[in-house]
């Protein structure tokens, strides 16, 4: 009896060894640190690829001069798709987001609601006129049009040779005049190369 007690107590204490050794070790970083773990795409990338191409968007001379050609009426802009042509997963909306938060809030264009967000309002309009008394629903037929389109999207290369690889991330946005399909601007950020080496394999 004692035996199978003492076994039993053994057991219990494995499993809280085990336990208390798997528990992950959490740490704080500052948000403009860069930190690259696995080699993959990441917050870093993010950063720098969204502060290159906002600000060649905001400086470029054909924006400007399509902004001067509106006769002071500040341009409409909607969001369109960000693809993710690379090999891993990536959230492009993170991309679009960012780059319609800061373009927005500089002053220069403002931006109406596309995607999933349209179609909710959409319908929360037809809702209202259904439901709501006739002084407070919104009417239908009165969205602001959109003069140019935001889209982009990031492919990626991988170059191999025994246990090293490089992967090379390019990320890509224009504007483009909805009405005529007009490039406005065009921007092309390449700037992010990195270098993974693996352990040879031991025999």
């Amino acid at each position: 009896m004692k035996s199978i007690i003492k076994l039993i107590i053994g057991i219990l204490l494995l499993f809280v060894i085990i336990s208390c050794g798997s528990n992950p070790k959490v740490g704080r970083v500052s948000a403009d640190q860069q930190t690259d773990l696995s080699g993959y795409w990441n917050d870093t990338d993010v950063r720098e690829a969204c502060e290159w191409l906002i600000a060649d968007c905001l400086n470029s001379p054909r924006v400007d001069q399509a902004i001067k050609a509106m006769g002071g009426r500040t341009p409409v802009v909607i969001v369109g798709r960000f693809r993710n042509d690379s090999s891993e997963h990536i959230d492009t909306a993170i991309i679009s987001r960012i780059m319609e938060s800061t373009i927005f809030n500089s002053g220069k264009m403002d931006f109406v609601a596309g995607g999933s967000t349209r179609d909710d309002l959409r319908s929360e309009r037809q809702d209202q006129l259904d439901n709501a008394s006739e002084t407070t629903a919104s009417s239908i037929g009165n969205e602001t049009g959109a003069d140019f389109m935001l889209t982009g999207k990031v492919t990626s290369i991988i170059d191999r040779a025994g246990n090293l690889s490089v992967r090379a991330y390019f990320v890509n946005a224009e504007l483009t005049n909805i009405e005529t399909n007009q490039r406005m601007w065009m921007g092309d950020y390449n700037e992010i190369k990195k270098t993974i080496k693996k352990p040879k394999a031991r025999l």
